[in-house]
């Protein structure tokens, strides 16, 4: 069987197939006489190649570099006397986990990805009873306690590998980006002291980008396994953490989360020959054939009768109905790596605004950056399944840091913004398709094909599936990438940018801040239609970067229909969603009422007392069009429940988006692209109120309101670099930013870098 792995880069070609070719191609210009002469000669075998999948488990030790560890006093301690010793208790310990990667080679030099997941045991909570500084003795106070929770005790990466190869053995270098080691919550308590001795600090945080960087050596065992022995430092940053006791009096804790770590490691190589020994087959082959096709082709080409050419046109329809038939096997793939990074650079020029808030749009001109790097990596296990793993690199920020409008301006950059990288697996999930047709599959040129393939693309191996059949994923992915979908309008980094054009704009799908979550959701696609179902977790807290740990405490349940159709020989389709959110959500009247009778304003969505189990309804229709070739049209509309808060997308009632894309063969740019869209949105009477009172939710939320509805436009041209490399100018329209007529209108302008293999 051959294994394929289809990707935009070339294995490598070692230089001595090409040798090899050329004695096969001299051998056969020789003639059978010479042949008879001379012993044939085995060719040398291969030299080993690293290039393709490996997966592998590892295992070693870690060892701590000292943290030290202290309170450092704030807020309402005046002196540095305050501080309390806080014992670091890291130690060494295990370090096991698993790897997955890709390699390239080119000549000696290997280059590649890597991805691995590790627990990392050496972190140890400090807890216990220590005696108080002097300085607390005139405040009788003699000891203090800290208790813990678990802390991070894994860490992630990934990273990039160059290495040297001496045929079987590779030596190579490693670094990247790497995840982990945060601290847990924690207690602190002043015994004697009352309610001003009781603090509490949350999960531990870092700005800095976290990092791993090391060297190692690995020696291939066998076609498909590979021994290594690594070295990392691991460096998970200084990891901050405040603790508070609501009464203006603090203590800092910063602790260093560093190691060093020694592994060996077992990798499995996915046939990794297979494709070098293919080429040189195919090397021989094409030399063969143009030995033959020289041996006597001058007579050959001398008036060629009408027989010779129907066979030689018996032939080429015999060869196009083979290809035809091997095709669907031939683009099998037994596993499938992918990457992409998008990098968007969006900003603005000053606007007239009566009043700004919080989550504004500063009117005085702003502009940000950020980029998202993925990798998709799929490994198919038994018949019709597939398991599939997107690690990610986010660094910068959205415009404003994604605030400032309803129909969001960049959806294809991390809601959550930082200054450092940071990396975290998005994706991971199965997915079991399930054939509906049985029996035989023939081609019938009146009903078409039973079998339609699959191509190799992210999140999706390639190989021939039935065109009727089930479709189960069951893991950690977004809501969006089976729902909702339409060809014109939906992804944001090749396509239109904001979240209105690209989505059902009121769709408050589960999600966490990254936009993903836990979930599992069954297609069965019939010849010309689909339905859907799908159950998801909510976030913990509305818009909150937490998924629901408990499975159906609080859930999203979604199920759409679509139709596929013909309209005047275009092909277009038509979507029908509904879903429901089951949570602890605030009815927004009632945060309004408490605000009134506790005189506290502005309101706020995040008071806890008003947040009680109730359901956010909603729906939508999605309908894209082929106007011709290379035109397409696309339409979205959606409502939802506007009782009730934003869940956690997005801060819009009711949504109406249309536009178009135009392929660039219209003007004699095969790949290029423009792209025109026009959102319309807006909020019920309880949104407009609580807004209205200087309100705040996930996006938006001036301080004020002077209503009115959201409008956007957007238009972008992207430019085809070369393959696989796209330049996109976008320009955005926002009129009525934030559903409020007092400020705007924005003029946005956008440039996109998107690269993929």
């Amino acid at each position: 069987m051959r294994i394929a792995c289809n990707t935009d880069v070339e294995p490598m070609k070692p230089a001595h197939f090409a040798a090899v070719a050329t004695l096969t191609l001299a051998a056969s210009c020789a003639g059978p006489a010479v042949a008879a002469d001379q012993p044939s000669e085995t060719p040398p075998p291969s030299a080993y190649t690293w290039a393709g999948l490996h997966i592998g488990l590892n295992a070693g030790g870690g060892f701590p570099i000292g943290s030290g560890g202290r309170l450092e006093a704030g807020g309402g301690f005046a002196s540095p006397a305050f501080d309390l010793p806080a014992p670091n208790r890291d130690r060494a310990g295990a370090s096991l986990g698993a790897q997955i990667g890709y390699d390239w080679q080119k000549g000696p030099w290997v280059y590649g990805l890597e991805t691995d997941l590790n627990f990392l045991g050496i972190r140890r909570a400090t807890t216990g009873l220590f005696p108080a500084p002097v300085a607390y003795g005139p405040l009788g106070i003699t000891s203090y306690g800290l208790t813990s929770d678990e802390n991070g005790d894994y860490f992630a990466s990934i990273r990039g590998r160059l290495g040297y190869a001496l045929d079987r053995s590779l030596f190579y270098a490693t670094a990247g980006v790497a995840a982990g080691g945060w601290r847990g919550a924690s207690n602190l308590v002043f015994y004697d002291a009352g309610p001003l001795g009781l603090f509490f600090a949350p999960v531990s945080q870092s700005s800095r980008m976290k990092y791993a960087v090391g060297a190692g050596v690995e020696h291939a065992l066998s076609d498909h396994v590979s021994a290594r022995l690594e070295y990392l430092y691991l460096n998970q940053q200084l990891q901050n953490r405040v603790y508070d006791n609501d009464l203006s009096f603090q203590f800092a804790a910063r602790q260093r989360s560093e190691a060093h770590i020694l592994r060996f490691g077992l990798n499995y190589r996915f046939d990794p020959q297979e494709e070098a020994r293919a080429e040189e087959k195919a090397s021989e082959t094409d030399s063969g054939e143009k030995a033959k096709a020289n041996d006597g082709g001058a007579d050959k080409s001398k008036g060629a009768d009408t027989g010779t050419q129907k066979k030689k046109g018996k032939r080429e329809e015999n060869e196009k109905k083979d290809a035809k038939d091997e095709k669907p096997e031939n683009s099998e793939e037994f596993y499938s790596f992918h990457g992409q990074t998008t990098a968007v650079l969006q900003g603005y020029p000053e606007f007239p605004a009566l009043y700004s808030g919080a989550h504004s749009f500063p009117p005085n001109g702003l502009a940000n950056a950020g980029s998202t790097s993925n990798l998709f990596m799929g490994l198919r296990l038994w018949g019709g399944a597939a398991v599939y793993l997107n690690p990610e690199i986010d660094l910068g920020y959205g415009l404003a840091n994604s605030l400032g409008a309803a129909s969001y301006v960049n959806g294809a950059v991390a809601k959550v913004g930082r200054a450092a990288p940071y990396m975290r697996f998005q994706r991971y999930f199965l997915r079991q398709i399930i054939g509906l047709d049985g029996g035989e599959k023939i081609e019938d040129p009146d009903t078409g094909s039973f079998n339609e393939v699959l191509e190799s693309t992210q999140n999706q191996l390639s190989g021939k599936v039935d065109k009727d059949r089930l479709i189960l994923t069951i893991g950690k992915f977004g809501v969006p990438d089976i729902f909702d979908d339409n060809k014109y309008a939906h992804d944001p980094t090749t396509g239109f940018l904001n979240f209105g054009v690209n989505t059902l704009g009121a769709f408050d799908y589960a999600a966490d801040s990254w936009g993903y979550t836990y979930g599992a959701a069954l297609e069965w696609k019939q010849d010309w239609w689909t339905a859907r179902g799908g159950l998801f977790q909510l976030s913990e807290v509305p818009n909150g970067p937490y998924i629901e740990p408990q499975i159906g405490r609080q859930f999203m349940g979604v199920a759409e229909f679509e139709a596929r159709y013909d309209l005047f020989d275009r092909s277009g389709v038509v979507k029908f969603l509904a879903f429901a959110d089951n949570g602890n959500l605030a009815k927004v009247q009632d945060i309004i009422d408490f605000a009134f009778l506790t005189g506290s304003f502005p309101p706020d969505v995040n008071n806890p007392f008003v947040r009680k189990r109730h359901v956010k309804v909603g729906g939508g229709i999605n309908v894209q069009q082929q106007l011709s070739k290379e035109i397409g049209f696309f339409l979205r509309a959606s409502m939802s429940d506007g009782r009730f808060e934003t869940v956690d997308y997005t801060d819009i009632d009711r949504s109406l988006s249309t536009g178009f894309t135009a392929a660039g063969a219209l003007w004699g740019r095969d790949k290029d692209e423009i792209g025109g869209a026009v959102v319309f949105s807006g909020l019920s009477g309880p949104r407009i109120r609580y807004f209205g009172l200087g309100g705040r939710s996930v996006y938006i939320g001036d301080g004020a309101l002077s209503y009115a509805g959201e409008k956007v436009f957007e238009t972008y041209y992207k430019y085809n670099l070369r393959d696989g490399v796209e330049l996109t100018l976008d320009y955005q329209l926002i009129g009525n930013p934030a559903h409020n007529s007092a400020r705007g209108p924005i003029n946005v302008f956008g440039l996109r870098l998107h690269a993929q293999f």
